[in-house]
């Protein structure tokens, strides 16, 4: 007999809501979306017309209280709500998965995990950018052996926007846990340790360069790893130009590629994961494999988020892992504080013993 799909309450229908989380959810076996927490009128009228079966309520207060009509809560509102929210759900006994940052501090973090692992909630997080395409293609070559031994991994999230856009991203208040490097870095940081284990130092260059901004929307942050590799990692609203999406040197070989994974703007123009084609890009986006004498083209794996919320319902029907360790954001977040603090005192800064 089929098992009754998962079902899914999710806080907030912004950008994160309506363009990643909600059409994943719609498109996973075994998962359906049953609630939507929105106030916003013109939101509302997009869940419904988007999500016809879910029903909208106007706060997670809402849900708490009818908690036994849900599996599963998403919490994808602003970061300042990401604890709250998390820590609400938990208290309701329901498996939650928060947006990335999992919260605006490491010691936040830190206590969110300890609650949620002494009530014996699951907790995970949205780290989807380790189901990009060229991540994915990296860590391939990497484990292969392709490039030989690594010794540097550089990777970018670069974009032109020089004008301020108004929100909470844009908000120097630190609740907010705004700016590029909480923004951006938080997906390369998780990236990095990914591929190449944990970090022993830091160092960073955070900076505002369009007048009158509040966060940092330029920013370069080093991690050298416990084996020896180092990562250099940018992000930035104001690069007119790109650099590469990601190098990789080895003794070897490098491998080098271009352009973003083509995931979020397929979701931004209603494109959903079950499609024909879905995360692939074509022949003219591989990345390049060799030594400036004899490159090769290198398929891109196609990306994958919907297998974020796919291994979520297996650890939540079968206790299969869950996708992402919550101890992992965790450890983002505090790379991230170390990266603020190393730029603010201009020096290279050593990871605390954990």
């Amino acid at each position: 007999m089929a098992r009754a799909p998962l079902r899914v309450g999710l806080l907030g229908y912004g950008v994160a809501g309506r363009v990643f989380h909600a059409p994943l959810i719609a498109a996973t076996p075994g998962l359906r979306l049953a609630a939507v927490v929105t106030r916003d009128p013109r939101r509302r009228e997009q869940v419904h017309a988007e999500h016809p079966d879910a029903r909208v309520v106007d706060g997670a207060d809402e849900l708490w209280r009818a908690a036994d009509t849900l599996d599963l809560v998403v919490v994808a509102t602003p970061n300042r709500q990401h604890v709250p929210m998390a820590r609400a759900a938990v208290a309701a006994g329901l498996p939650v998965v928060v947006d990335k940052p999992l919260a605006p501090t490491a010691a936040q973090g830190r206590a969110l995990v300890t609650e949620a692992a002494a009530a014996g909630v699951p907790l995970t997080v949205f780290q989807n950018r380790r189901w990009d395409g060229d991540f994915l293609t990296v860590r391939r070559l990497v484990e292969a052996g392709e490039l030989g031994r690594v010794a540097r991994f550089e990777s970018r999230f670069e974009r032109w926007r020089p004008a301020i856009k108004p929100g909470w991203r844009e908000s120097g208040a630190p609740g907010e846990a705004g700016g590029a490097l909480f923004d951006l870095g938080a997906h390369l940081i998780d990236q990095a340790v990914q591929l190449f284990g944990p970090v022993t130092r830091v160092y960073a260059e955070v900076d505002r360069r369009r007048p009158g901004a509040e966060v940092d929307d330029d920013a370069f942050v080093a991690l050298t790893h416990a084996g020896g590799i180092r990562s250099q990692l940018w992000m930035s609203a104001v690069a007119a130009q790109l650099g590469p999406r990601m190098r990789v040197l080895g003794d070897r070989a490098a491998y080098t590629t271009y352009g973003l994974d083509p995931q979020e703007a397929a979701l931004r123009e209603g494109g959903r994961p079950d499609r024909p084609g879905w995360g692939e890009v074509g022949p003219d986006r591989y990345g390049r494999l060799g030594s400036d004498d004899e490159l090769r083209p290198v398929p891109t794996e196609a990306g994958r988020y919907q297998d974020f919320y796919a291994q979520l319902a297996a650890a939540l029907r079968d206790g299969a892992p869950l996708p992402v360790d919550p101890a992992d954001a965790v450890a983002v977040v505090e790379l991230i504080e170390l990266a603020h603090r190393a730029a603010e005192q201009g020096v290279t800064l050593p990871v605390p013993p954990r």
